[in-house]
């Protein structure tokens, strides 16, 4: 082998140990650069835990130092629920046929106070005339997140005013109709039932 071959041989394996190395290095930077945002990030949710900590030490030293009567047994709660007169099917389009179903629902406290009760509400129409299988018309169920976009307080009456489209479900009108309303009142957990017939 020439020489010149050998020098030039040489050179090759030389760049190449080079490009190698220099790979090795981006690699390496690459990585030391994730490691440092990963540890950047975990310092900041321990930072958040720590301030989310100490507030809720200060939550329960403020609970803790609340006289008797401010407990929660003491506050004013849901007791029962109230389906309005209002309650009833509708004809929205004014086309001659009652197409939906329109709920009114007072939450009462203790007092006999109408009270804005957060909870969940589940809703069936029935049609008691009809055979089990067929008595049910429709049932309907609303989130908290939804039930509270529903609140009308007005000069008149204060409610939960729930509007549904039946007009899918009821061919005529021309019989009384039950409307059962559920009411899970999400600062006890209790559940309330409640009852009303409608009639066109």
């Amino acid at each position: 082998m020439r020489p010149v071959t050998i020098i030039l041989a040489g050179c090759l394996l030389a760049i190449a140990a080079g490009c190698e190395n220099a790979g090795s290095r981006a690699s390496t930077a690459k990585e030391i650069k994730t490691l440092k945002q990963e540890k950047t990030q975990l310092t900041r949710q321990i930072e958040q835990s720590r301030s989310e900590t100490e507030q809720l030490k200060e939550h329960i030293q403020v609970l803790s130092a609340l006289p008797p009567e401010a407990k929660l047994e003491n506050l004013d709660r849901l007791q029962r629920i109230r389906i309005t007169g209002y309650t009833n099917l509708y004809d929205k389009d004014k086309d001659g046929r009652k197409e939906k179903l329109i709920v009114y629902i007072q939450p009462i406290d203790r007092d006999g106070d109408i009270i804005k009760a957060a909870g969940a509400v589940d809703v069936q129409l029935w049609d008691l005339n009809k055979d089990n299988g067929q008595a049910l018309l429709g049932q309907w169920h609303i989130e908290p997140n939804e039930l509270k976009k529903l609140w009308l307080a007005g000069f008149i009456t204060t409610n939960y005013r729930l509007t549904f489209d039946v007009a899918d479900k009821i061919d005529e009108y021309e019989k009384p109709l039950t409307v059962n309303v559920t009411f899970t009142d999400y600062l006890t957990g209790k559940v309330f039932k409640e009852q009303k017939v409608i009639k066109p």
